[in-house]
C-alpha cells in the first residue's frame, strides 16, 4: 500500500480536506451554536432548520445539490464556474459537517450557567474576555468532540465527494471504491484497515477527553 502512489495522493488529499473542513467547521458550527442560544431575531426558528437540515437530507441528495451549485454559472465576475476540485470539496464538506457541531455545542451550553458570565463582566472583563475565560473553557470539550465528528465525517465520505470531486481530484474512499470495482485486492485490505484504525483512535481520544471533563465528572 506505502508504495501506491495514486493511494498516497489519495490518502494526503483526503487527510487535507478533512483537515479544513473540520477547522471551519468548529468555527462556524460553534458561532451557530453561540447566536442560536443567546440571542433572538426574526426568522431564528428558519435558521435553526436550515442549519439541522443537512443532517436529515440524504447525501445523495446533498450531492446532486452540490453538483448542480457548483455547476451553476455565476454572472459574475464573468461567467464563473467554480472548478470540481480540492476547494469544491473542501465547501461540500463545511455544508455537512458544520451543522453537527452546533447540535454538540448547543448541548453543552444548555448545561452554561449564564449568571457566571454575567460575574465575570460585572467585575470589568470585556464580552470578548468573559467568552475566553469563562464561555471558551466550558465548551472545549463540545469543540473537541464536534472536530473529532467532524474530521471523521469528512475523511470516509463517498457518496457527496463523489458528486464534487473533478477528474483530477481523487480522495481516498473514491480511490478505494475505484479498486473495489476490479477486484479486492491486498491493498484495499490494507487501506481499510489504516482508515478503520485512524477512526477508532479518533474514538478514543474523544472518550478520554469525556472522561477527563470535570463537569462531566461532577454530574456522574
Amino acid at each position: 500500500m506505502w508504495n501506491d502512489d495514486a493511494l498516497i495522493t489519495a490518502f494526503a488529499n483526503s487527510l487535507t480536506i478533512a483537515a479544513l473542513s473540520t477547522l471551519f467547521s468548529v468555527v462556524f458550527g460553534t458561532l451557530a451554536a453561540i447566536a442560536l442560544w443567546r440571542f433572538r431575531f426574526p426568522g431564528k426558528g428558519l435558521f435553526d432548520a436550515a442549519i439541522t437540515l443537512p443532517i436529515v437530507v440524504p447525501e445523495i441528495c446533498m450531492g446532486v445539490a452540490m453538483l448542480v451549485f457548483f455547476g451553476t454559472v455565476m454572472p459574475w465576475p464573468r461567467d464563473l464556474v467554480w472548478p470540481l476540485d480540492l476547494g469544491a470539496i473542501v465547501i461540500a464538506h463545511i455544508t455537512f459537517s458544520f451543522p453537527f457541531v452546533t447540535v454538540v455545542v448547543r448541548a453543552r451550553l444548555a448545561s452554561f450557567n449564564r449568571e457566571m458570565e454575567e460575574a465575570a463582566r460585572d467585575l470589568g472583563a470585556s464580552e470578548l474576555r468573559a467568552f475566553r475565560d469563562i464561555l471558551l473553557p466550558h465548551l472545549r470539550p463540545a469543540l473537541i468532540s464536534g472536530a473529532l465528528l467532524a474530521f471523521t465525517l469528512s475523511l470516509d465520505d463517498f457518496v457527496i465527494t463523489f458528486f464534487t470531486a473533478g477528474p483530477n481530484t481523487v480522495t481516498f474512499p473514491v480511490k478505494i471504491y475505484s479498486m473495489v470495482r476490479f477486484s479486492v485486492t491486498p491493498e484495499v485490505n490494507a487501506a481499510s484497515t489504516v482508515l478503520m484504525a485512524i477512526t477508532v483512535a479518533l474514538t478514543l481520544v474523544g472518550m478520554r477527553f469525556q472522561r477527563a471533563d470535570p463537569a462531566q465528572t461532577e454530574s456522574e
